[in-house]
């Protein structure tokens, strides 16, 4: 199989995961909180099939990965209902928020069990480094003559990109994206109605300044990730 092909492939089932720890977030921290909206719509789970939008978790991050672009895109929303909450706007917070800090701390698990395995298993130094290589798509990266480890180890380091990924895209306050429901709230209901309305210009934004925003949060703490990974 062709290499790029291969890591697409990785990318994408990554990816898919990724949205269903994001989505289940947001429902459990709903239900946690009172409302049962997406529980009883069977959200609160990892099942892809519950969270995949059809454009956004499949055609749009293939779009990317064919003109190679960092691979995203989003999942289906999940449905709400703020009435159930006992205090609204703190509670609609912390569901928001929930998402996002579920893939962060999906990163830094990807991150520990890549630690666990470069001191525990023969050879796994030098499987995280390929893989981390083969990720970021270096000419040196090869897959030929890798043992069994590297599919699992090359799984964990692009779940730790794409996860921090995610949460840095979600925290742009773009609508519809989440750090836009949170700023919403610290907004006048005038000035969050106009917000909110944003359209298509809100897609135009994403385009133009997205991946600057993106990178002010990603870059550094991708630093973080890969330093803890060399030094511990």
């Amino acid at each position: 199989m062709n290499q790029e092909v291969a890591l697409i492939l990785f990318e994408f089932a990554v990816l898919v995961f990724a949205f269903s720890i994001h989505e289940a977030a947001h429902a459990w921290m709903a239900s946690r909180l009172g409302d049962q909206t997406a529980r009883m719509l069977g959200r609160v789970t990892l099942n892809p099939l519950k969270h995949i939008d059809p454009l956004g978790s499949v055609i749009m991050p293939l779009i990317a990965a064919f003109y190679h672009f960092p691979m995203i895109g989003w999942a289906k929303p999940t449905p709400v209902t703020g009435r159930n909450f006992k205090n609204f706007k703190r509670d609609d917070i912390l569901v928001t928020i929930a998402g996002p800090i579920s893939n962060l701390i999906t990163a830094f698990v990807c991150v520990l069990l890549l630690i666990v395995v470069k001191h525990a298993v023969h050879g796994g130094w030098d499987a995280i480094l390929n893989a981390a290589a083969f990720a970021r798509r270096s000419p040196e990266a090869s897959l030929a003559g890798q043992s069994i480890l590297f599919p699992i180890v090359l799984l964990l380091y692009i779940g730790i990109l794409l996860n921090l990924l995610l949460f840095a895209f979600n925290l742009l306050p773009i609508p519809p994206l989440d750090g836009s429901r949170v700023l919403t709230h610290f907004l006048s209901p005038r000035l969050a109605d106009l917000y909110n309305r944003m359209g298509m210009f809100s897609l135009i934004l994403i385009f133009l300044v997205g991946g600057r925003l993106i990178g002010v949060v990603y870059y550094p703490l991708l630093g973080i990730f890969n330093g803890m990974l060399d030094a511990l």
